[in-house]
């Protein structure tokens, strides 16, 4: 029975692994809209950005729209001093000017973040603690502060910093997103999410605020896993009461991303083509959205809106993105749609030469055109790139089963097993020995064809495909009948209606000497199939000449040879005898 070689492991099962080849370009245009508001290390290792929210800040006493005379003075000097290049005294005047006007809250909280960057906390520590007196300071000032103070080993006076922030501007994010930070810092993470919850409590707050605090969520449930779906409800409820309101619509990714991040693929599908509405022209912004957009449709099997979103993307971009090339090499070829396929393949390689995976998918789209050829040169190629490689060695192999070499695939199968064995064992799968016991069996070496399959078995023990091929193989052979049989009516058990399976249930009845029984079983199997099969045209014969009703068995013969030349079923029908003794 044939071998379903490309789908049980080759293009089918690399397009389930996630693209990213957009993933900087997303932290590039994230930065450039603004939307990052203070260093990453507010969230430990997570690499995602925050949403700005800007807090309400109280009404000024007194107007300082222009810095006091000596800070204006220092002020303009500096920008004298960075336009000729002079950064060192630029700085100096940048310092002076801050010290004073500590009002001037842009300035500070920059050359803050510049102290903090390089490890100079207590020069932070000093401007910010200035800036927090002014009567105008801000809940920005305050999560500085809280950020200076923790980087100075002042944990108390940190969280006191974020907690004055968090109740005297109770509508404002930043108090609650800088004492969160700092409980996580402090590895105190069931404190930080408690000062999460609070803040999804707070009424009367606009969509900025829900966005950013959702956002929050998905960055606390990145670096805890196993809790991603404990806190889930909370931003994914915080994302939809934002989305009810006026969303401004730079804040519209970030509803899509977040969305993405807790799985509600759908609701982030939706925004996402929001973004696209948004995005008319050709941008960096427009491709990282898409890329998400075709990331989602692949996981969710909508092949259509995967094939538009990587095909805008291309046709935009012909020569930048060799991945979208490649997938859409995929889908062609899980279409039919093999000279496409190999043409989108052809181009991921002419843009990456390095893409492994393109090789081996080009090398089988070629054979199955019947570019055999061709296939060898691509796995040649393949092979000279990527030595000892053990996708090389497999893909080979199946690429070999493809061209009935199973000698040759042995081969290469065997070299994938020595490779794995010392580099990396987990490679050695229920697939790999599948495709290793079925190359073995084509060649007649029936013993190594066992042992893979048992180790399929002893891998995934339902799994109907490597119980009826075994099963089989030993009724062919009258091996292990009784043994045989189990195996095969596990497989009928998992897929009753699997025309081969109910084929091989009958045949090893036959074997066993139960032709009626088995007469049964291959008239239903005939009935199952969508089409005309010669193997078990073959075996109904067989069975027919068994009861002795031989004008029905010559027919099935020769129903058999009108389908496939065989030169055992054309001596049995010109001898007449039953087989199968």
């Amino acid at each position: 029975m044939e071998v379903g070689c490309a789908r049980l492991f080759g293009l089918d099962a690399m397009r389930r692994m996630r693209i990213n080849w957009f993933g900087w370009v997303m932290a590039v245009a994230v930065v450039a809209a603004g939307c990052a508001t203070r260093p990453k290390a507010h969230w430990a290792a997570s690499p995602r950005n925050v949403v700005k929210v800007s807090s309400p800040a109280p009404p000024r006493t007194n107007s300082i729209a222009e810095p006091e005379a000596e800070a204006l003075a220092h002020f303009a000097t500096a920008v004298s001093y960075e336009a000729n290049t002079n950064h060192a005294l630029a700085l100096s005047h940048f310092e002076l000017a801050a010290q004073s006007d500590p009002g001037n809250e842009p300035l500070v909280i920059e050359l803050s973040r510049q102290y903090l960057a390089s490890n100079q906390p207590q020069k932070a520590l000093d401007l910010l603690t200035r800036a927090a007196k002014h009567p105008n300071a801000t809940p920005e000032v305050y999560g500085w502060l809280a950020e200076a103070y923790l980087k100075s080993g002042k944990t108390n006076q940190a969280i006191q910093a974020g907690r004055h922030s968090m109740t005297t501007w109770p509508t404002a994010l930043e108090g609650y997103r800088s004492l969160a930070a700092i409980y996580l810092q402090t590895s105190q993470p069931l404190e930080s999410l408690k000062v999460l919850n609070r803040a999804a409590k707070v009424q009367n707050v606009d969509a900025k605020f829900l966005i950013g605090l959702a956002d929050f969520y998905a960055a606390w449930a990145q670096d805890h896993s196993d809790k991603k779906e404990q806190v889930k409800g909370q931003a994914v409820a915080l994302l939809d009461r934002a989305t009810a309101m006026k969303t401004e619509p730079e804040l519209i990714q970030h509803v899509a991303d977040t969305y993405n991040h807790f799985g509600e693929t759908k609701k982030a599908a939706q925004f996402y083509l929001q973004v696209l509405t948004k995005e008319t022209e050709p941008s960096v912004q427009r491709d990282a959205v898409r890329e998400e957009l075709a990331n989602l449709y692949l996981q969710s099997d909508d092949r259509k809106g995967a094939y538009e979103q990587l095909q805008a993307i291309v046709r935009d971009n012909p020569t930048k993105y060799p991945q979208a090339w490649y997938e859409l090499g995929v889908l062609s070829y899980e279409d039919k749609n093999l000279i496409d396929a190999a043409r989108n393949f052809e181009k991921a390689l002419l843009l990456n030469t390095n893409l492994q995976r393109a090789y081996y998918n080009l090398a089988l789209v070629q054979i199955d055109l019947g570019h055999n050829e061709d296939a060898l040169k691509t796995l040649a190629t393949a092979n000279g790139k990527f030595k000892n490689s053990f996708l090389d060695e497999f893909f080979a192999g199946i690429a070999h089963i493809h061209m009935k070499s199973y000698k040759e695939a042995v081969f290469h199968f065997t070299a994938a097993e020595v490779i794995a064995k010392v580099k990396d064992q987990a490679r050695l799968t229920y697939d790999f020995y599948f495709q290793f016991g079925a190359a073995c069996e084509r060649n007649h070496d029936y013993k190594e064809a066992e042992r893979h399959f048992l180790k399929c078995i002893d891998q995934s023990p339902d799994s109907p495909e490597a119980l009826n091929y075994l099963g089989f193989m030993w009724a062919e052979h009258g091996q292990n009948l009784e043994k045989a049989r189990d195996l095969i009516e596990r497989a009928v058990k998992k897929e009753p209606k699997n025309a081969a399976y109910v084929d091989s249930m009958g045949w090893v009845l036959f074997k066993l000497n139960q032709p009626k029984e088995a007469l049964a079983w291959l008239l239903k199997a005939q009935e199952l199939s969508t089409e005309p099969d010669a193997t078990l045209l073959d075996h109904l014969g067989d069975v027919y000449m068994a009861l002795n009703q031989e004008d029905k068995a010559h027919e099935a013969w020769r129903k058999s040879l009108s389908l496939e030349a065989n030169d055992d079923v054309q001596k049995k029908l010109a001898s007449g005898k039953k087989n199968g003794d």
